[in-house]
């Protein structure tokens, strides 16, 4: 185990993802008073250990991160507290682990969608209703899907700052015991 910058990082993102993750539980909403802040206090915190490039790093992190996400809320599958929260806790973590953090918060995501499809008796809908998914996007790019989109209640929704917080817990343990790469 090192103590490390990074350590602290990963700890604030998942302190940061936790938070959201109980209250997109309680009530399908991440509050702009945790991802603002958390986004500024990123910025000085990495600024404060490593300086002004490390802030700099830091912010890139968020822009990805947020980025990266962002592509999901114009095709309609996500909501916009999740693309600020991603780029909240790209930013705390940082560019050094912003890879595998995304990467386990898209496999806990996928995972999750399962399980709440199989949950709710509607896994072969869901199938189906990726399929129809992946056909209008074909056609029509980044264009919300007119029934299957974040907006329409009687899909199955998933409060994702769950598995943002899940990708922000595996890498903070992949660091700690020191897994190769991270």
């Amino acid at each position: 185990m090192h103590a490390t910058p990074n350590l602290l990082y990963l700890v604030c993102a998942c302190c940061c993802a936790a938070v959201a993750a109980v209250t997109d539980w309680r009530s399908r909403r991440i509050p702009n008073w945790l991802t603002g802040p958390a986004f500024l206090f990123a910025l000085l915190l990495h600024g404060a250990t490593g300086g002004v490039r490390d802030a700099g790093l830091a912010l890139l992190a968020g822009l990805i991160a947020g980025g990266v996400f962002l592509v999901f809320f114009l095709a309609g599958g996500m909501g916009a507290g999740d693309v600020k929260l991603m780029a909240a806790v790209g930013t705390l973590a940082g560019l050094h682990p912003l890879r595998h953090l995304l990467i386990a918060t898209a496999l806990l995501g996928a995972v999750a969608a399962v399980v709440t499809a199989l949950l709710k008796g509607r896994l072969r809908e869901m199938v189906g209703n990726a399929g129809a998914l992946l056909a209008h996007h074909q056609a029509h790019g980044l264009v919300a899907h007119p029934e299957f989109n974040v907006g329409n209640q009687s899909t199955l929704r998933l409060p994702y700052a769950i598995p943002i917080a899940g990708g922000c817990l595996a890498v903070l343990f992949l660091t700690f015991f020191g897994v190769s790469g991270l």
